[in-house]
C-alpha cells in the first residue's frame, strides 16, 4: 500500500454544512468591532463553554509520559459519578493580553453561570488590566448558554453592565461557525493538550491542570472553582426583555447589540381592568326570557369544544354577553355593526359570538320570541330599552 502512495490517515473535518446568507458579512462586521475597541484601548474578550468533563478516574484521550508498562488505571465505563458529576469550564480569553480565565462550574451551564464567569474575570483581572475602560466587547457563539436567542443571557448581561459601569457590546458568530471563535484555538486547544492522557480525578486536578497551561507565545491562564448553584429553566418574559437598556445594531440586531450601564426601564402600566358585565341589560324586554330562564341558560355547561388560550388577554365578550348579542340579533334583527358598537368589539367578534351561542340556545330549546319591531340602528335600540329603564350606554372598546 505504501508503494502505491497510501498511508494510515484519520478523518479531516473540512466539509462545512449549509452557510447562513450573511456569514461573511457578519465576520467582517465583528472584526471591525474588534479593531475599533482595541484601537480605543477597550477590552475585547472571546467567551465560550469548553466541553464538559467527567470528574473521576475516567479515561482521558491522549498520551502522557509514564514508566513503561504502567498506564494510569481508569474505569472501563464512563458512567458519571453521582457525587462528583461533571465539571463545566467556562472560558474568557482576553485577546489583547493573550490571557485566559476559566471558571469551572459544578452545577448547570446556564446564562447566569456564563455571565457570572465574565463578572469574575472582570473583578479579578479585567478591572485592574483596563482601569480606564468604559466599554467591553464580547464575542460569542450563536448557541449554548450565551446564545443570542437566550433572554436570560441578555438580562444577566444588563445586570453586569450596571454593576461594572460598562457599556457591553456583544457580537455573535453566525450559526455553525463556532470553530472561528478565537477562544477555541487560542485557549481551549492548549488546555486539552496540557491534560491529555491524565485522568481528571477531582475538581482540584481540573483547576490545577487548566491553570498550568502555557504556550511559547506567552499564554497565561487563571482557573478557579465555582461551586455556586445555577438553576436551569428560569423564565424571562418578553416584557422584562423589552425593559432592558438594550440597543440592537443596524446590522443584524439579533447578532449584534449593546447593553448600557443603566437600570431597566419601568414596565408599562397594566391594562385597565375589563369593564364589568352590564347585568341589567339582561332584561326580559331585550332577551324575551324570564329572569329564571336567563339564569338557567347562562349557568348551563359550556360546549364540549375546547376553548383556545387567550394569550394573556381576557375574552372580548363574556359568555352571557355572547348570548345576549345573539338574542338581540334573533329578536330584533339588529345588524352586527350596531351590536359591535354597543358591546365595544369588532364585527367579527359578534359573528363569532353567534356561532358559539346559537348551538347552546338550540340545545336548551330556547324559543326566541320575536321583538315588537326590528331595531336596525343603535339609536332605535337604546330608545326601545329606555322605555323599560334600561341604560344601553355603549361599552368602550378594549385596548389590545
Amino acid at each position: 500500500m505504501r508503494e502505491e502512495g497510501f498511508s494510515l490517515q484519520g478523518n479531516a473535518k473540512t466539509i462545512e454544512g449549509n452557510q447562513v446568507p450573511d456569514r461573511d458579512a457578519q465576520f467582517r462586521y465583528l472584526n471591525e468591532q474588534v479593531r475599533e475597541h482595541r484601537a480605543a484601548g477597550e477590552p475585547v474578550v472571546s467567551v465560550d463553554t469548553k466541553k464538559k468533563e467527567l470528574v473521576g478516574d475516567y479515561r482521558n484521550a491522549g498520551r502522557q509520559w509514564r514508566p513503561a508498562g504502567q498506564p494510569a488505571p481508569v474505569r472501563d465505563h464512563d458512567f458519571p459519578d453521582p457525587q462528583l458529576g461533571k465539571a463545566i469550564p467556562y472560558g474568557i480569553y482576553d485577546l489583547a493580553a493573550n490571557a485566559g480565565w476559566v471558571n469551572v462550574g459544578t452545577d448547570h451551564d446556564t446564562a447566569a453561570f456564563a455571565v457570572e464567569s465574565i463578572r469574575r474575570w472582570w473583578n479579578g483581572a479585567g478591572r485592574d488590566r483596563y482601569p480606564a475602560a468604559g466599554r467591553l466587547l464580547v464575542t460569542a457563539d450563536a448557541g449554548g448558554s450565551n446564545s443570542y436567542r437566550t433572554r436570560a443571557w441578555k438580562t444577566e448581561l444588563a445586570a453586569l453592565a450596571l454593576q461594572a459601569g460598562l457599556q457591553i457590546t456583544v457580537c455573535h458568530f453566525p450559526p455553525g461557525t463556532s470553530k472561528w471563535n478565537k477562544i477555541e484555538h487560542r485557549l481551549f486547544s492548549h488546555i486539552t493538550m496540557n491534560w491529555r492522557g491524565r485522568p481528571l480525578t477531582s475538581h482540584q486536578v481540573i483547576v490545577s491542570s487548566i491553570a498550568a497551561t502555557t504556550t511559547s507565545a506567552g499564554l497565561t491562564v487563571h482557573a478557579e472553582l465555582d461551586p455556586g448553584s445555577y438553576p436551569a429553566k428560569i423564565k424571562i418574559s418578553t416584557a422584562q426583555v423589552d425593559c432592558l437598556p438594550l440597543h440592537r445594531h443596524g446590522w443584524h440586531g439579533d447578532w449584534n447589540y449593546t447593553l448600557d450601564p443603566a437600570p431597566p426601564a419601568r414596565p408599562p402600566p397594566p391594562a385597565p381592568p375589563r369593564q364589568p358585565e352590564r347585568t341589567h341589560w339582561a332584561h326580559s324586554a331585550l332577551t324575551g326570557l324570564t329572569r329564571a330562564g336567563w339564569d338557567q341558560l347562562t349557568a348551563a355547561p359550556a360546549s364540549p369544544r375546547p376553548a383556545r388560550p387567550h394569550r394573556g388577554h381576557p375574552p372580548a365578550l363574556t359568555r352571557a354577553e355572547q348570548i345576549l348579542a345573539t338574542l338581540l340579533r334573533q329578536r330584533f334583527a339588529t345588524p352586527r355593526t350596531v351590536l359591535a358598537e354597543l358591546f365595544g368589539v369588532t364585527y367579527g367578534t359578534i359573528a363569532k359570538a353567534e356561532r358559539q351561542a346559537t348551538p347552546l340556545l338550540r340545545q336548551h330549546r330556547c324559543l326566541t320570541r320575536p321583538g315588537p319591531a326590528p331595531l336596525k340602528t343603535l339609536a332605535a335600540l337604546t330608545s326601545y330599552a329606555a322605555r323599560y329603564n334600561i341604560d344601553l350606554t355603549p361599552k368602550r372598546k378594549a385596548a389590545r
